[in-house]
This record gives C-alpha cells, sequence and structure tokens, in this order.
C-alpha cells in the first residue's frame, strides 16, 4: 500500500501530468511524418517496400498506427488519469479557500512589498463606510481591534479568486478534450468515394459503370472506409447525393486556385423524392456540406479516361475508369482498364478468359511530348486542354474471373511475369485516336472526364471538441489575466478627530499591474490628487 500511494502521489503530481503532455506531443511526432494505415494502407506499403529493413522495424514498433498504438493509448490514458487526479484534490482547496474569509493583516504592513500611510479628515465611521464603497467587488473580512494583530480596527480584502477556478476550468476542458477526442475515435466513421462527372468532358462519356449519384446506406457504396470499433456499420445515417460537375481554377502557372463542385442532396424520406427536387448545394473547399448527422468534403479530384474497344464481330465496349494522380501538380495519372470480351465471340469459358484485354499506361490532361522521338508522355498543366493517353495492351486473363480483389489502378505484375497476361502493343493515343490490334480489335481513345473525390464523416462528439478548446481558451486567457491580490487596511483616529490610515499591498501572483490600483485605492481613501492630472495642471500653469 506505501507505494501505491507513493506511485499515485506522482502520478496525480503537476510535475507529472506536464511531462505526460509534453511526451503524448512528442509520441505524436512520428503519425505526422511517416503514413499512417488508417489513412492510406497503399502508402504504407510502398513506404516497406522502398525502405526494407528500417520500414519494418517501425511496423514492429506500431509507427504506421501511432494513434491506434498501445504506447500512445497508455500515455494517453495516463495522462487524463493525471489531470483528473490533479483536479479534485486541487477543487477541493480552491472550494475550502473561498469559504474562508481573508486572513487577518500582518503586524506590520511596511515590510510588505506595497504600502502607504496617510492623514484623512474623516472619521473612522466614514471611512470605514468608503472602504466598504470601493471594495464592494472585494471579499472583504472586517476585524475589531481586539481581533487585529496591531490592536486597531482593521480590513482586509482579497481579490483574484476565480484565477484559481479559471486555471481549474482550463485543466477540465483540457480533459474534456481527451475524452471527447477518444470518445469519437470510438464511434466515428468516415469514408472516401470517387464520383465521375459529366461536365467539363473532352469528348468523353459517363460510361453505364460510372455513375454521378451516392448513397449513405452502406458500407459498401465507399472506395474506401474506416470507423470507430463501436461502429458496427449499420448505423449509417441516409442521404442521396448527385454530384452535376466539378470545376477548377489554376492560376497561369498550373497552381490551383479553388475548386467547385454543384452538388443536389436529400436527407432522411426525402430521398425517395423525385431527384429534381432535392436541395442544391455548392459544395469547395473548406466549405463541406452540413446535414443533419454527416458532413461532405471536397477532397480532390483526377481525371478518367474513356476508352471504347470493338470487337472484330461489332460489338462494342465502353468504360470511363479513373486514374490515380501520380504527379498532383500537373496531374499526369497512371491507370489499368480491363474490358472482358463479349460471350458470343468465345463460347468456350477458358477461351473467353484467355482474350480478355487489359489496358494500363499513363493519362495526361494537357499533353507534351518529349524524349528522342517525342514519344514520352507529359503533362504541362492540371487543365483538361489537350488529354493523351500512352499505353500498354496486353491480352490473355486479366484476373476478372478469378474473384480476388485487383487494385483499380495497376495490373497483378505476377500476371504478366508467368506469362498469363501477354504484351500486345504499346501506343500514344491523343483524343479521337485509335489503334487495331492484331486481330481486328479496334482500341479508341474518346477523351476524358473529371472526377471529384469526396469524404464523408461523422463523428457526434465534434461539436463537444469545439466547445471544450474554447472553454479551454477562454479560461486560459482569464488565469493569465487576472491578479490575485490582496490589501490590508489600518484606521488608527487621533486626537485632532481625523484618522490616520496604514495600509499594505501583496500580490498573490505577478505584481504587474497591481500597484497602480493600490495606489489608486490609497488617493481614493485619503482624496488626493491623481499624479498625471497634477503634472498636467503644471504644465498649463509653465505654459
Amino acid at each position: 500500500m506505501k507505494y501505491i500511494r507513493k506511485a499515485w502521489r506522482w502520478l496525480t503530481s503537476m510535475r507529472t501530468a506536464l511531462a505526460l503532455l509534453f511526451l503524448l506531443a512528442l509520441a505524436a511526432i512520428p503519425g505526422s511524418l511517416l503514413p499512417q494505415r488508417d489513412l492510406n494502407e497503399q502508402n504504407v506499403q510502398e513506404f516497406i517496400e522502398s525502405n526494407g529493413t528500417v520500414a519494418e522495424i517501425y511496423d514492429k514498433l506500431q509507427l504506421f498506427d501511432v494513434f491506434s498504438s498501445i504506447w500512445f493509448q497508455a500515455i494517453f490514458l495516463l495522462l487524463a488519469v493525471s489531470l483528473i487526479g490533479c483536479i479534485i484534490p486541487r477543487s477541493i482547496d480552491h472550494y475550502k479557500a473561498w469559504r474562508t474569509q481573508p486572513t487577518r493583516a500582518p503586524k506590520y504592513l511596511h515590510r510588505l512589498p506595497l504600502s502607504a500611510e496617510g492623514h484623512s479628515e474623516k472619521s473612522e465611521e466614514e471611512l470605514s463606510a468608503e472602504i466598504h464603497k470601493r471594495l464592494k467587488r472585494w471579499r472583504v473580512a472586517e476585524y475589531s481591534p481586539d481581533k487585529d494583530r496591531a490592536g486597531v480596527h482593521a480590513f482586509s480584502a482579497e481579490r483574484g479568486y476565480s484565477r484559481e477556478l479559471a486555471n481549474l476550468i482550463f485543466h477540465v476542458a483540457l480533459v474534456a478534450i481527451l475524452v471527447t477526442v477518444a470518445a469519437g475515435r470510438l464511434v466515428n466513421y468516415e469514408g472516401q468515394v470517387i464520383v465521375v462527372t459529366e461536365s467539363g468532358s473532352q469528348g468523353g462519356n459517363t460510361s453505364l459503370e460510372q455513375s454521378t449519384e451516392f448513397c449513405n446506406t452502406s458500407t459498401s457504396n465507399f472506395d474506401s472506409f474506416r470507423a470507430g470499433p463501436l461502429f458496427d456499420g449499420t448505423g449509417l445515417h441516409p442521404f442521396c447525393m448527385t454530384a452535376h460537375d466539378f470545376t477548377a481554377k489554376y492560376l497561369p502557372n498550373g497552381q490551383a486556385e479553388m475548386f467547385t463542385s454543384n452538388v443536389s442532396y436529400a436527407e432522411g424520406d426525402d430521398i425517395y423524392k423525385d431527384p429534381s427536387e432535392w436541395k442544391d448545394y455548392e459544395l469547395k473547399v473548406n466549405h463541406p456540406l452540413r446535414l443533419a448527422q454527416n458532413r461532405v468534403y471536397l477532397q480532390g479530384h483526377g481525371y478518367a479516361p474513356t476508352v471504347t474497344v470493338e470487337w472484330p464481330d461489332g460489338e462494342k465496349r465502353t468504360q470511363t475508369i479513373q486514374f490515380q494522380p501520380t504527379d498532383t501538380t500537373f496531374f499526369l495519372s497512371s491507370g489499368v482498364l480491363r474490358f472482358d470480351p463479349p460471350a458470343g465471340m468465345y463460347p468456350d469459358l477458358f477461351e473467353r478468359r484467355q482474350n480478355q484485354l487489359a489496358i494500363q499506361g499513363l493519362f495526361a490532361p494537357t499533353a507534351e511530348w518529349s524524349g528522342e522521338n517525342g514519344k514520352l508522355l507529359q503533362s504541362s498543366h492540371p487543365g483538361l486542354n489537350d488529354p493523351a493517353l500512352a499505353v500498354d495492351i496486353y491480352r490473355g486473363d486479366a484476373g476478372l474471373d478469378t474473384g480476388t480483389p485487383q487494385s483499380l489502378f495497376s495490373l497483378d505484375t505476377s500476371l504478366v511475369h508467368s506469362g498469363q497476361l501477354q504484351k500486345i502493343d504499346r501506343v500514344n493515343l491523343s483524343q479521337g485516336d485509335d489503334v487495331t490490334l492484331d486481330d481486328g480489335t479496334k482500341i479508341t481513345f474518346d477523351g476524358a472526364n473529371e472526377f471529384a473525390n469526396y469524404q464523408v464523416s461523422y463523428d457526434p462528439f465534434q461539436k463537444w471538441v469545439l466547445a471544450s478548446a474554447l472553454v479551454m481558451l477562454v479560461s486560459l486567457v482569464a488565469s493569465l489575466m487576472i491578479k490575485r491580490r490582496r490589501v490590508y487596511i489600518r484606521l488608527r483616529p487621533d486626537s485632532a478627530g481625523g484618522t490616520t490610515i496604514e495600509m499594505g499591498g501583496l500580490a498573490r501572483t505577478d505584481r504587474a499591474g497591481w500597484s497602480e490600483e493600490f495606489h489608486e485605492l490609497h488617493r481614493a481613501l485619503l482624496e488626493l490628487p491623481d499624479p498625471d492630472e497634477v503634472e498636467e495642471d503644471k504644465l498649463y500653469t509653465d505654459d
């Protein structure tokens, strides 16, 4: 028990709380420097593949899952317990101090940091009334001569108790932030969905496989989804949204200035109404659509090339598939399109599987050709001014019938290495260009559409986090501005009918600004003029 009490006293000391707060900030640094698995698992895998053993050590230390790691949560929990252990006894002590009247004045007031003495023609009773009037916002205790240390009529006044109260509120708000953030992480969810828009295309057509509408009715509707441990996937708040367009404004140097997307939306039972009756909203960066429970953010954008494949029997397939930007400045993007041939061409399932097509390569919204033969595709501007494709065309088993998930943006290299997919051509295509393969299949690059990346977020504790942060900020400012100070006043009647006033002042914290308030009270009781006014009158007299 002895060691347990000792450990508890150490944990609940303010010094330990400050150390844990610093340690928590220090522990969060890897989370901002290294890719995090809960944000982008693909970036984590690429980092591990590029850095070998060092990255594997990082992974074992949970540096790719910092905010959900055991050691980060342990620090977080210890900090919360430490703060609560500090706040409770301090709150009790503050309550006791607030209920206790100011202490008696020391015997020798001239030894205090601030002191003054003077004579007034007023009687002791008049001065007592004046003191109560001047100190009406102070906590005042009046002591008779038999209770005063110097044996005279004395007053003790104290002000600034709210400084400690503000300090306590600051720490309570800090704990509230920790608790609400942790609670939000338990029940929140966040999903991203890519929607290919119809406007702004350069000859591209949104295929039947793409839709401009998204409904928040199932986790399977998202392209990526993550949620807290207490969210089971069945508590989504239904709403539907249609993306009408996406518009990007660029500076002459290609730097993005603003992204805008006009959407229509409906919540709850309104989603069953005709879409023409849905509400309209102009979605912008940092201007999310705020619904009853969810927020929809415009997170980014990219391009989705449209390719049409025409087989020798005349049947066509058209796909508009989003490519992943590899250059976030000029949006040179990479991706892959996979096509299954018509069933009528190859009645045998095995033969049909061996004639699937995979088209992988680069897309540039504003093409710029470089290299020795002018065949190296680059992008000179992020705007969709002159779209082009540089692709490798493969024929064989593209893995469409295996049921195994594949990357949307790249081919499975094992299919190529094993010979299941064989490259049959490499071509550069501008918008409207086509190429005919050895078996008569025709591939046409129709153009491209822009896609927008929307993020749907739900966190019921976000408002409480904001409220806690505001309370913490206000209380911090109050604790810095409010000064706790004491003033002692003794009244000594003299034989001439007047009263000698002896004063002493003591600042419990910083003395800055307190001396002027003390001397102002002294001048008011003695009815002395303000020195500044006296100096000003002197200047006018000299003139």
